[in-house]
Formats: structure tokens, sequence, C-alpha cells
């Protein structure tokens, strides 16, 4: 990490796209509303730029506002490129979906054929419990388990962010904070293949590594790399031209600098620099959990493909049975209740397939029907069926705590009281 006085330059400039063909639109005073609430995290020096989009019923805003980096005079503009993180999840869920409408996978089958590095697993007694300390595992783990995150792998860290399983990760560097494990696929498979389970299959809900898990299964189930088979199958369908796991030079300068806060210091850092950095090549491991990088309207096209139950102009990418299949609660209560993450979250939450779900209201960005999911870096993207709604914010500057930012909730309040009919 790079930590530097960082700070935002004077007179930041604002630049508006707002509203697709079609007539309508949205107030020009609900617009001004959320504009001054966005203004505000930039004004603040809290980020150095975003970009937002909301688009109801084919009326579209995006709103492109502040600089590239700290320190920078580079107006951040509507095509720029952000790490997703984490939203990347729903990209390999819908991808994994495709494979079993095409019958190649069935959600209740064993992944045994495919990931030989996961059969015949062991259990730990309890969470806490050394690494040898097991029970036999009582059923495989199915494709089902990797779509729910109930495969018996995760971050162990929620749970007991002290326990011996949570040590063995971080040192074969397996957890989402290594963001992106360091070596390939086969690597990957054989470093996880060597630990236990947290939990039998199918009995509690761990996040993230089952859609690292899924990455892999897509790839071998389909003899492509996942990066070329979500290229043929999504992203080109859909006109994704920016999205990927990395950034070629010819594009590297419409890559952000991330910042984040170091846990030691409490300062503003960088995380990761646009040249050199992370995603400024190809990576050794496609990363299906949170590899992905992409823009506003590339991510909206996704959105718009899952609101319009699985086509976008013209062309069909999955069936409305199977959005419907993914976008409802798989979790039990009592599943739930074992399942520790951020505070309150299954109070108003569920996990479908690959994504997250809104089982009640509890505020005005917390609308029940809604599904998508949030990126460790600032992205979020939902889309609302009942109000046909889609929206996306990108932003690179991690949380400094664990849970969402406030801007987070203030672009999603901002969002539906755009709604006047």
């Amino acid at each position: 990490m790079q930590e530097q006085t960082l700070r935002s330059p004077k007179n930041t400039k604002t630049f508006k796209h707002t509203q697709a063909p079609g007539g309508g639109g949205f107030s020009p005073v609900r617009l001004s509303r959320m504009h001054s609430a966005m203004q505000r995290y930039i004004d603040s020096g809290w980020a150095p730029g975003l970009v937002s989009l909301v688009n109801h019923r084919g009326h579209e805003h995006v709103e492109a506002m502040g600089t590239m980096a700290f320190n920078s005079n580079v107006r951040m503009p509507r095509d720029t490129i952000f790490r997703l993180a984490s939203m990347t999840k729903p990209i390999t869920a819908v991808a994994a979906m495709l494979l079993v409408e095409e019958c190649r996978l069935r959600l209740d089958d064993p992944v045994d054929e495919w990931l030989p590095e996961l059969k015949d697993r062991k259990v730990l007694k309890t969470i806490d419990s050394v690494l040898d300390d097991t029970v036999p595992v009582k059923r495989p783990i199915t494709v089902r388990d990797l779509f729910t995150f109930r495969s018996g792998y995760g971050e162990v860290a929620f749970t007991s962010p002290t326990c011996p399983l949570q040590k063995a990760m971080a040192e074969a560097h397996l957890p989402l904070t290594e963001w992106i494990f360091p070596g390939t696929t086969d690597e990957f498979m054989k470093s996880l293949g060597k630990l236990p389970l947290a939990a039998q299959p199918g009995e509690r809900w761990f996040y993230h590594m089952s859609a690292e898990i899924l990455g892999v299964l897509i790839s071998r189930v389909s003899g492509q790399s996942l990066g070329q088979f979500l290229k043929e199958r999504i992203f080109e369908p859909l006109g994704m031209k920016d999205t990927g796991f990395f950034v070629p030079e010819s594009k590297i300068d419409r890559l952000p600098t991330c910042y984040g806060t170091d846990m030691f210091s409490h300062k503003l850092v960088v995380l990761d620099q646009a040249r050199g950095g992370q995603v400024s090549q190809p990576p050794l491991f496609e990363a299906g959990a949170g590899g992905l990088v992409s823009t506003v309207d590339d991510m909206a096209a996704f959105g718009l493909m899952m609101l319009h139950h699985g086509t976008y102009k013209g062309k069909h990418i999955l069936s409305r049975p199977s959005i419907q299949l993914m976008t409802r609660d798989h979790l039990t209560q009592e599943q739930k209740a074992t399942s520790p993450f951020f505070e309150n979250f299954w109070d108003s939450r569920g996990w479908g397939l690959g994504l997250g779900v809104t089982t009640r209201d509890t505020d005005l960005g917390e609308v029940a029907g809604r599904f998508g999911w949030d990126g460790a870096f600032g992205t979020s993207w939902y889309v609302d069926p009942w109000e046909q709604l889609v929206g996306v914010l990108m932003i690179q500057r991690r949380p400094d705590f664990l849970k969402l930012p406030d801007i987070t909730h203030d672009f999603w309040a901002s969002a539906y009281q755009l709604i006047e009919d």
C-alpha cells in the first residue's frame, strides 16, 4: 500500500448525461437532490470521483463527477473502468446457469467429476477445531451448494476470525482479503483441497469462496477459460465491451486509482494503482468471486437483461424461469441464524443463486424483491423488477468499516426518490 497526502482538487467539475431516448425522463428537482447527495462525498474528500446510473422504465440518468485520483485534475468520464470486486459474483452465477440450462450441469449433481480436489471431504467437528479434528462428509458438495454458498467453504472470519482454519486459509492466500489468489486455477483448487470444510455441505452459508469454486467449475465444464466463456456467452452478446479480468494498455487511462484506510495507521492509502496494478495485466487466476472490471453502461446492460427476463436488445441470454429461480431467497431462517455476516444483514436480506435478494422493506433503498450485489471497493448494482429499475454506483474507495458505506445508502435512497409515477 502506498501512503500519501490525499485531497480532492478544487473546483471539481461535474459531467452529466440525463436521459435515454424516449421522452419523459426525471424531474430536474429530484435529479438535483441526487446530484447534491453524491457531490458531498467528492467535496468532503471521501472519494476523488464516481459514476452513477439509474434506469427507470427506459429513462436513464448517468452522472460522472470528480477526478480519476486524488491530487489529479483528470476528470472521471462516464466510461471509467472500475474494479468490481464482489459485484463479479452475479455475473459468474449467470454464466453457471447457462450450463444448467444446457443440461451440462444439474443443480443437485455432485461436483466431484469436475472438481476431484473436493471429493471425500473431511468436516471440522466445530468451527474452532484444529484441522485434523474432523468427521467424514455426509454427502458430496453439489452445484446448488456452490450457487447458494452452502458448500462448507467460505469466509470463516465472520464466524471465528482466530480459528485454525482461518489461519490456514490465510497462509494459502485463499481469503477474499487477498484479492486475488496469486496462482493458477489448478493451484487454487489444490490449496483448497488440502483444507477441511467448516460445515457439512448444505448446512450453513459462508461468504465468497463458493463463487470462486463456481468459476473453476464453469471453466472445466466448458473447456474454456472463465474469461473466454464470459466473453463469448455474456459480454459480447450484451455489448459489454469494457468488461473482463484485466484492463488492456489501450484502456489503462480509464482505470482510476483505488483507495482505502489503512487499519493500523488509519490514514487513507492507495490500494491499487492503474498502471502496474492488480488489473493492469491478465491474471493467472480468473477470480469468479471478485476479479472483473467493468463500466456503468456495461453493468446497466447486464442489469437490463436480468430485468427483462434474460433478454436484452433482442439477445436471449437466460430464460425467465432461470431468472426467477436465481432471484428468490434460498436460505432458511435456521441457516441465517448460524451464518454471521454484516450486522443486521439477515433482517432484510436473503441469498439466491449467486446474488443477494432483499426480503422486506426497511428503508427507501431497501425494497423487497430487488436483487443484486455490492463490491468491496464501493461498487453497487441492483435490479428492482417491481419498479422496473436498474441502478449502478461505481467508486473506488474501500469502506472504513465492515458495512456498506453511507454513500451506498444515499445513492439508493436518491435513486428511489427519482420515481414519481
